[in-house]
């Protein structure tokens, strides 16, 4: 049975570029176990944010933070006051000082992530999952995506099997590398258990020299 490589790791440097923006020899294990521990907090502590990425920067002193989200409001929260406190969280949890940027995802149904996770949450409120990726599909398509694909493995509703679900629509040339394919994976925790959702997005050709350019 073929398998299929992670679209986002085999485009990085063509027309994707890394999450975490550092170097380091001497404490590159410190460092990423560090970035895990940073993606792995913000992302439970904002599930309702609909996390688009994470990207972090390091400078000799301190930590910059990117949060692209959909619902930039709920990180910020009244006159700034959660923001705060997610800093202070992040600084003790690293050791370091940390500065935080929120960045709003402008068209949340074009960004797989969003789209991944947005799916989780209505599974796990038990909607009907070949709707709820009918609908996702057809959101993604009206906003310009130029094809869609989308899958869920698990007990769906419940089943006493476990079954995959595909939904398909538009063109998704996983062969193409410059084809700016945007991909991600999220978990629906159900009462039956776990459901794993795969999205890949095509948005189109796009190659980071040209835009340089």
């Amino acid at each position: 049975m073929g398998q299929k490589v992670n679209p986002s790791g085999l485009r990085l440097g063509i027309n994707r570029t890394w999450d975490s923006k550092w170097y380091s020899e001497e404490k590159y294990s410190e460092f990423l176990e560090n970035d895990l521990k940073i993606r792995k907090y913000v992302e439970s502590e904002l599930k309702k944010a609909g996390l688009s990425k994470i990207v972090i920067e390091r400078s000799s002193k301190k930590i910059i933070i990117a949060i692209h989200a959909s619902r930039p409001g709920i990180i910020i929260g009244k006159k700034g006051s959660d923001i705060e406190k997610l800093k202070k969280k992040l600084s003790a949890l690293t050791g370091s000082e940390v500065n935080l940027n929120i960045i709003e995802t402008k068209k949340p149904e074009l960004d797989a992530k969003v789209v991944a996770d947005n799916i989780a949450m209505q599974i796990e409120n038990r909607a009907a999952t070949k709707r709820v990726m009918k609908r996702a599909v057809q959101s993604a398509l009206k906003l310009g995506a130029k094809g869609i694909r989308v899958c869920v493995g698990g007990r769906i509703g419940g089943a006493e099997i476990a079954r995959v679900e595909w939904f398909k629509e538009g063109r998704v040339p996983l062969h193409t590398l410059r084809a700016h394919i945007d991909y991600a994976i999220s978990t629906a925790n159900t009462t039956y258990g776990t459901c794993g959702i795969k999205v890949w997005l095509y948005k189109g050709e796009k190659i980071l020299n040209e835009e340089k350019k």
